[in-house]
């Protein structure tokens, strides 16, 4: 199976989310049904099927998160170097608007556009990806295109 790149703190991020989910959320929601269903007639207990419906999508983040967690491979960016690749925090400026924004290029799975957490698949990352400070880089997003000024490249 393929590894699932992400930094200590996306993969700290996920697995505090599992265990919130598996020690709170999930006994939450067994009470919740347990609970609905001492009111009877179940077909039409709103009750019940909203606690149903909330136990289905609890226990598939569950999965998710455990397949995620299982291939995920820890990468330090401190211990990275050079031109932009995954881990790198970056500084742009965009020369239409003169506007400097920040990212940090990392997994899917902890992405947040956000907090800054820019996608490593995203066509913005694929573009910075081998650049260095300096460089320029054209975008086709679906606002247009746009054109970025790399002015800072950062590991940490």
């Amino acid at each position: 199976m393929e590894k699932i790149p992400m930094t200590r703190a996306g993969f700290d991020q996920l697995d505090e989310e599992l265990r919130v989910l598996k020690t709170t959320e999930r006994p939450a929601v067994i009470k919740a049904i347990a609970e609905a269903r001492e009111h009877g007639d179940l077909s039409e207990n709103a009750e019940y099927h909203a606690a149903r419906e909330k136990q289905s999508f609890l226990e598939g983040r569950i999965k998710e998160l455990e397949v995620i967690l299982s291939r995920a491979e820890v990468i330090d960016p401190a211990k990275l170097s050079g031109s932009i690749k995954f881990g790198a925090s970056v500084v742009l400026l965009d020369e239409d608007t003169e506007e400097e924004k920040s990212y940090q290029i990392v997994g899917e799975a902890e992405a947040n556009l956000e907090k800054g957490l820019l996608n490593m698949r995203s066509p913005l990352a694929r573009s910075l990806i081998g650049k260095e400070e300096g460089d320029v880089v054209e975008v086709t997003t679906p606002g247009g295109r746009k054109s970025y000024e790399v002015l800072a490249v950062k590991f940490e």
